[in-house]
């Protein structure tokens, strides 16, 4: 995508953050370019989860529920493969670490497959199966109940296996970020499981791309603050990089390394 485009994008989300919806016709006006352009980009915007498509126009994206899993796994899917490239290069051999669910946790652990003497605490089947097969690798996953949408193991029991452990890096994924920090989601059980992984590991990588800076699910997980590093795709907002930069939480951009 070019940078005109994602410009463009981010005007349209600010137009429909602003309005709650704006019309086809309206945003074709406003930002200079053909109805086709903004058909085609509402559809991309939609797809990414980031505005809902109505008869003539779009609004504002659901904040009470996520799109398919399925959906989810290839959206982003290179920015996703990047972010994880870089996860994998800060986690040394021989660590402990939690993996939540997620698709771009998943790719973190495919990204860490090469990796020598790992061992995984997941609550998060997708992960547990890829690692499974290299002997190198030990996964442990925890238990609970298991939802048939994601392969998400949530429930009582998973965060109080969770916390019968002390890792070395807690990888963590989110579906939203506010402008002041506050990690969003949209499941309480994934937001209780992530807690319960923020507070038992000693560093905390937070793995989100650029459309999560635009999302505003309604479960509070934590503030940004809480993590000890973000990887991502784009540069975040400016409220965002201030927020960080005061409480000293390194940045990792993927396509600026």
């Amino acid at each position: 995508m070019t940078q005109g485009n994602l410009d463009r994008h981010a005007r349209i989300e600010g137009l429909i953050r602003e309005r709650g919806f704006v019309t086809i016709g309206a945003l074709s006006e406003q930002l200079g370019v053909t109805v086709q352009t903004i058909r085609r980009d509402l559809a991309e915007l939609s797809d990414a989860g980031l505005v809902t498509r109505f008869h003539g126009g779009a609004g504002l994206p659901s904040s009470i529920s996520n799109i398919d899993y399925s959906a989810r796994k290839i959206l982003n899917i290179k920015e996703k493969q990047k972010i994880a490239q870089l996860v994998a290069r800060h986690i040394p051999p021989n660590s402990s670490l939690f993996i939540n669910i997620g698709t771009t946790t998943e790719a973190v652990a495919r990204a860490l497959l090469d990796h020598t003497g790992l061992r995984f605490i997941t609550n998060n089947l997708n992960v547990a199966a890829l690692v499974q097969g290299k002997p190198d690798l030990q996964v442990i996953v925890t238990g609970g109940v298991v939802r048939n949408r994601d392969g998400g193991v949530v429930g009582q029991a998973a965060c109080d296996m969770i916390a019968q452990f002390r890792v070395d890096y807690g990888v963590i994924g989110i579906s939203g970020i506010d402008t002041d920090g506050t990690l969003l989601d949209y499941d309480y059980d994934e937001v209780r499981a992530a807690q319960a992984i923020m507070k038992n590991s000693r560093h905390v990588f937070l793995v989100a791309d650029h459309t999560k800076f635009a999302r505003r699910p309604m479960v509070r997980m934590a503030s940004i603050t809480q993590v000890s590093a973000l990887f991502t795709d784009l540069p975040p907002p400016a409220p965002l990089r201030e927020l960080l930069e005061a409480h000293n939480i390194e940045l990792h951009i993927a396509t600026q390394t």
